[in-house]
């Protein structure tokens, strides 16, 4: 077999005049290989991993960028009511699924009951309005006989017939000069006051002096359920009646007084 002279063996330079290249490290080209052979191998491992990452991101990417629909899970969305005030609506959306075109998914809202609203008209106040109280006067020791206008003057008269019943009923109301005490009112709209100390039927002139007559505050009678009447501006005056017409006289300590002054308030007889 012949043999190979182009290149005579390294550790014998000397034979045929080659020299040894000491300027290279000896293994250098297997290190060179080595290291060649790992970066290759990164670099592999590198482009499978991005692939890997692009090949995950390409649906979500593809429909956004292409302005396709986007999938939705087949399980059923569930979502719990918020917590707080018990007025809150609770919400509980149906199973969610692919949009089309015009059409929302549905819900379903369960409202809180509210309390049924007052019946009451609009308008109407909360509190109901006094009745008017309607009164007619009765004598104590002529109790057939009550406070009667006629002519102006209030006597003390038997009642009969409507009209006689209609002028012997007094609306009642606050008094005039003082909310504490009464005045009375005709039907006619005209209020009973004291003019030269006697008891009549007038208009009201809206003046202070008008008020006073008009008004009487009640006292403790003698009588059992029975009143008497003082005026507001003569203290110690009261309403009596006097040959059957009703007057305003001092108080005096008699059981004629005491029996003429004393009166029932009782329900109108009109």
């Amino acid at each position: 077999m012949p043999v190979d002279k182009s290149r005579p063996p390294q550790d014998r330079p000397w034979e045929n005049g080659w020299t040894l290249d000491t300027s290279r490290t000896p293994g250098t080209r297997r290190l060179y290989l080595a290291g060649a052979l790992a970066v290759a191998t990164i670099i592999a491992c590198v482009a499978a991993v991005a692939a890997t990452d692009n090949k995950a991101d390409d649906p979500s990417k593809t429909a956004r960028d292409e302005g396709g629909l986007i999938s939705f899970s087949s399980q059923p969305a569930t979502t719990e009511a918020p917590l707080g005030d018990s007025g809150l609506s609770s919400v509980s959306p149906t199973p969610r699924g692919p949009r089309q075109q015009g059409i929302e998914p549905t819900v379903t809202v369960t409202e809180t009951p509210k309390p049924p609203k007052s019946t009451a008209s609009k308008g109407s106040s909360a509190k109901p309005k006094p009745s008017v109280t309607y009164r007619s006067v009765r004598s104590v020791n002529f109790p057939d006989r009550f406070w009667h206008v006629d002519d102006g003057y209030v006597g003390v008269d038997p009642v009969s017939g409507a009209q006689s019943r209609e002028d012997a009923t007094f609306k009642q109301v606050k008094g005039l000069a003082n909310a504490s005490c009464y005045s009375f009112v005709t039907q006619d709209g005209k209020y009973l006051r004291h003019r030269s100390f006697v008891l009549r039927a007038d208009r009201d002139d809206g003046s202070s002096l008008f008020e006073q007559d008009a008004t009487f505050c009640p006292r403790e009678a003698a009588y059992t359920s029975a009143t008497m009447l003082e005026s507001v501006n003569y203290p110690g005056y009261f309403l009596r009646h006097k040959n059957f017409v009703v007057r305003l006289e001092r108080f005096e300590y008699s059981s004629q007084y005491l029996s003429d002054s004393s009166f029932q308030l009782v329900g109108g007889l009109a």
